[in-house]
C-alpha cells in the first residue's frame, strides 16, 4: 500500500510539472503548434471521458451500490458524480475569464499583447519597459499562476484517486492531465518574462503553479485517507468522473477546436479513447 500511495503522489507530480514544458516551448516556439496542441488536449479529453464513464463511474456504482443497495447506491452516485461537476464549474465561474487557465492561449498573440504595450515581438532582456506595463504583465501571470492553482487542486486529487485505485488507469490519467497543462504553462509564463526579462522567473512561477496538483493529492490524502471506506471511495471516485467529463467537454474539447484545428482535435480525442480502451482490456 505505501508503494501504490507512493506511485500515486509520484503521477500527481509528474502532471502538475507538465506546466514547465508549456513555459519552454512558449521560449522557443515562435509561434504556436496549433496541430500539436489540437491533438494532445483532444487527446487528454478522449482519455479522461471515456475511463470516467467505462472505468470510474462503473466503479464507483458498484461500491456503493455494495455498501447501500442498488436504488439508494444508484442515487447516491449519480449525486457525486454531478456534485464534482459543480464543483469545478463553481471554480470556473469565480474566475475572471483573462485569468483562466483554459482560456485558449497563443504564444504569438500574447507577444503582441506585449507589443501593444510598448514591447516588440522581438523583446530580449533589454527591452525598455515602463513600470505601468511591467506592473500589469506581471499582476497577469501572478493571476495566471494562482487560477491554475486552483484548478490543479481537483485534478491533482482525480490523478491521485484513481492511481490509488488503478496504478495503470492513474498513469493514463497522469497523461492526460499532463498535455493538457501545457497551454496553462505558456499562459502563466509569457506575462511574467515579458514583465521581467527573466526566462528563470517565468519558468520558476510556471513550475510553482503546477506544484498544485501534488499539494491537493496531499490535502485529499491527508483528509481523507482516516475515513476511507467503501462508501467514501465510491463517492469520491464518482465525483472524480464528474469533474474530468466536465473538464472534457467545458475546457479540453472546445479549446482543442479554437485551436483551429477541428479534425486534429477529433483525431486526438478518438486515438485517446482507443489508447485508453486498449490499455484496460490488455489489464483484465
Amino acid at each position: 500500500m505505501d508503494s501504490t500511495i507512493l506511485f500515486a503522489f509520484l503521477l500527481t507530480l509528474f502532471a502538475g510539472l507538465a506546466t514547465g514544458i508549456g513555459s519552454m516551448i512558449a521560449f522557443f516556439a515562435k509561434r504556436t503548434n496549433t496541430a500539436f496542441l489540437s491533438v494532445s488536449l483532444g487527446f487528454s479529453g478522449g482519455v479522461m471521458i471515456y475511463v470516467s464513464f467505462v472505468e470510474i463511474f462503473p466503479k464507483a456504482l458498484t461500491e456503493l451500490v455494495g455498501a447501500h443497495g442498488q436504488q439508494q447506491g444508484t442515487i447516491y452516485t449519480v449525486l457525486a458524480f454531478f456534485t464534482g461537476m459543480l464543483v469545478i464549474g463553481l471554480i470556473d465561474k469565480f474566475i475572471p475569464s483573462p485569468e483562466n487557465p483554459h482560456e485558449v492561449k497563443f504564444v504569438e498573440s500574447m507577444q503582441n499583447d506585449a507589443s501593444s504595450h510598448e514591447l516588440a515581438t522581438t523583446a530580449t532582456e533589454q527591452t525598455p519597459i515602463n513600470t505601468e506595463t511591467k506592473q500589469r504583465l506581471q499582476k497577469m501571470g501572478v493571476f495566471m499562476a494562482l487560477a491554475i492553482g486552483i484548478h490543479n487542486f481537483p485534478e491533482g486529487l482525480a490523478t491521485f484517486v484513481s492511481a490509488l485505485d488503478d496504478p495503470a488507469v492513474g498513469l493514463a490519467i497522469a497523461i492526460a492531465i499532463a498535455l493538457h497543462n501545457i497551454p496553462e504553462g505558456i499562459a502563466v509564463s509569457v506575462p511574467i518574462y515579458y514583465a521581467t526579462g527573466s526566462r528563470k522567473k517565468a519558468l520558476k512561477l510556471s513550475f510553482l503553479s503546477g506544484l498544485a496538483e501534488p499539494a491537493g493529492a496531499l490535502i485529499g490524502f491527508l483528509i481523507l485517507m482516516p475515513f476511507l471506506n467503501d462508501t467514501v471511495f465510491g463517492l469520491l471516485f464518482a465525483a472524480v468522473g464528474g469533474i474530468m467529463v466536465f473538464i472534457s467537454l467545458d475546457e479540453l474539447l472546445p479549446a482543442a477546436r479554437e485551436y483551429g484545428r477541428a479534425h486534429h482535435a477529433m483525431y486526438g480525442m478518438v486515438a485517446g479513447m482507443i489508447v485508453m480502451a486498449t490499455s484496460l482490456i490488455l489489464l483484465m
